[in-house]
C-alpha cells in the first residue's frame, strides 16, 4: 500500500507522516517504507536520522561525473535505489534531497517515481511525505497511490492549497490515486467550518489532529517527533486516522 501525504507548507505533513511511521514502525510486523519526497528534507530529522546518500545525489553524479553515470547505468533504477536507502528502527527511509547544481526538476522527479516503484513493491506499506502544494501531484510523482492524504490547518490559505490539489487530481485521471482524503491538524472546536469545508469537496475526512503542546514543545528544542510520547494527543489522534486509512 503507497500513502502519499501532501498540503501547503507548514499544515503538518510532515509531522503526521512521522507518528504514521512511529506507530506502524511499533507494531513490527509491517515491512514500512519512508519516503521524504520534499526538497526541504525535514522528515528525516522528525525521525531522529542523518540523511547520508539521497535521490538528489544520485541526480548530480547522473550530470557531471561519467564514470559514476556508467556505473548506475549497469545497475536496475530499483538497485540504484536502494543504495540510497537508510536503516531505521522498524523502518526504511528514502530521501529525495535538494537539487545541486543548475537543471530543473524533471530528472530527479523520473527517477523518484520510477525508484518509488520499484522500491515500494519491496515493502508492505510505503508513506511518501510530499512537496508542498500541489506541485508533484502534478508532475506525477504520487501516481499509483492507495491513498492521497491532503493536510490542511484552519487558514483559508489551507483551504485554497486543498482547493488545487484537488483540482489537480480530478483533471487528471491518470495520476487519481484509489482514495483521497483530508487531515485536519491543529483542530480546535472553534475550527467546525473547516470540516464542513472538507466535506463540501467530496473527500473523506480522516480525521483530525488537535493542538498539542508536545509537538509545539519538540519542535522549539528540535527533537524528533517520532519521540514523542504515546500519551500525546497527536499520537492518539493520528492512530485514530491509521485505523481509517488502513482498513
Amino acid at each position: 500500500m503507497k500513502i502519499a501525504i501532501t498540503g501547503k507548507g507548514g499544515s503538518g505533513k510532515t509531522m503526521l507522516t512521522a507518528l504514521m511511521v512511529k506507530i506502524l514502525s511499533s507494531k513490527g510486523d509491517a515491512r514500512l517504507l519512508a519516503i521524504d519526497a520534499d526538497s526541504a528534507v525535514n522528515l528525516p530529522y522528525a525521525l531522529g536520522m542523518e540523511p547520508r546518500r539521497t535521490v538528489a545525489q544520485i541526480r548530480r553524479q547522473i550530470i557531471e561525473d561519467p564514470e559514476a553515470r556508467a556505473q548506475i547505468e549497469d545497475k536496475s533504477i530499483r538497485a540504484v535505489m536502494k543504495e540510497a536507502l537508510e536503516a531505521g528502527e522498524g523502518f526504511s527511509l528514502l530521501v529525495m534531497g535538494r537539487p545541486e547544481g543548475p537543471g530543473c526538476y524533471c530528472s530527479i522527479n523520473d527517477l523518484l517515481r520510477y525508484g518509488i516503484d520499484g522500491v515500494a513493491e519491496q515493502f508492505g506499506i510505503t508513506l511518501i511525505d510530499c512537496e508542498a502544494g500541489p506541485e508533484q501531484v502534478n508532475r506525477r510523482v504520487v501516481k499509483g497511490v492507495d491513498m492521497l492524504i491532503i493536510v490542511t490547518d484552519p487558514s483559508i490559505r489551507g483551504a485554497r492549497v486543498t482547493d488545487s490539489i484537488v483540482e489537480v487530481i480530478r483533471s487528471d485521471k491518470s495520476i487519481s490515486p484509489a482514495r483521497s482524503g483530508i487531515v485536519v491538524n491543529r483542530y480546535r472546536e472553534s475550527d467546525a467550518a473547516i470540516r464542513d469545508r472538507a466535506r463540501s469537496l467530496g473527500l473523506e475526512l480522516l480525521g483530525s489532529v488537535p493542538e498539542d503542546e508536545n509537538v509545539s514543545r519538540f519542535d522549539a528544542e528540535g527533537r524528533p517527533l517520532i519521540e514523542l510520547p504515546d500519551g500525546s494527543p497527536s499520537v492518539a489522534a493520528v492512530s485514530e486516522i491509521l485505523k481509517r486509512v488502513i482498513s
